[in-house]
């Protein structure tokens, strides 16, 4: 119907009828649930809001020097203790 009503360059007024009331028919039914149909272009296209760009982060409020090298725990010493001789290969063998 589509092709002969193209072919008509319009003139068939049967296709425009039976969309007109497919149309109407939908729209009947998206009011009644509550659903806006929009009618415009610019009604049919979402228009962003742009934000506004942010001010740049001050990285050196978080910068915290874990590497203090005045540290006073420079001079300890670690005895044979302070060291873990276990296995760590990971195949759960000793």
């Amino acid at each position: 119907m589509y092709r002969r009503w193209r072919d008509s360059k319009g003139k068939d007024k049967e296709y425009e009828n039976i969309i007109r009331k497919q149309v109407s028919g939908g729209r009947a039914e998206a009011e009644k649930d509550g659903v806006v149909i929009p009618t415009t272009l610019e009604e049919y296209c979402i228009k962003t809001k742009v934000r506004a760009p942010e001010a740049p982060v001050d990285m050196t409020d978080f910068y915290v020097d874990d590497y203090d090298l005045d540290d006073d725990d420079d001079n300890l010493e670690l005895s044979g203790d302070d060291y873990d001789d276990a296995d760590d290969s990971g195949n759960g063998e000793s």
